[in-house]
């Protein structure tokens, strides 16, 4: 197939970044911007967040609740099981906000929420 067949264009050129045919729009970010080729996918962010939070913590954390870019890296909200009771609805854990550079190295992080497993966020 040509060129100008796939990008239906007709020009038998690539779309550019300005362009609004093809996927890579599909792929683009909050902010119209476009994913900065070559970088770390969330999922690599993901376990970067978790594996440092568990070195500096000393427990391993139960699941990530929230993961986004931004200009210099990722952001992250980690769950931890910081007090493990019985029954198990009344375990305590912690949400902790972690920040990382573009190379997933732990910046900062800081303890944003403590919470009984049972507990259900209610919405206002």
């Amino acid at each position: 197939m040509a060129a100008s067949e796939k990008d239906g264009t007709g020009s038998g050129r690539r779309p550019s970044h300005g362009d609004h045919t093809g996927d890579h729009t599909a792929r683009r970010g909050r902010g119209g911007r476009a994913p900065k080729p070559g970088k770390h996918s969330a999922a690599w962010a993901m376990r970067s967040a978790a594996e440092q939070l568990k070195e500096l913590l000393g427990r391993a954390p139960e699941s990530v609740s929230a993961i986004k870019p931004t200009e210099e890296g990722w952001e992250a909200d980690v769950e931890v099981l910081e007090l493990e009771r019985v029954p198990e609805t009344s375990s305590v854990l912690g949400t902790y906000h972690v920040t990382l550079d573009e190379d997933g190295d732990l910046l900062a992080y800081e303890r944003t929420r403590r919470y009984t497993r049972g507990q259900i966020d209610r919405r206002h």
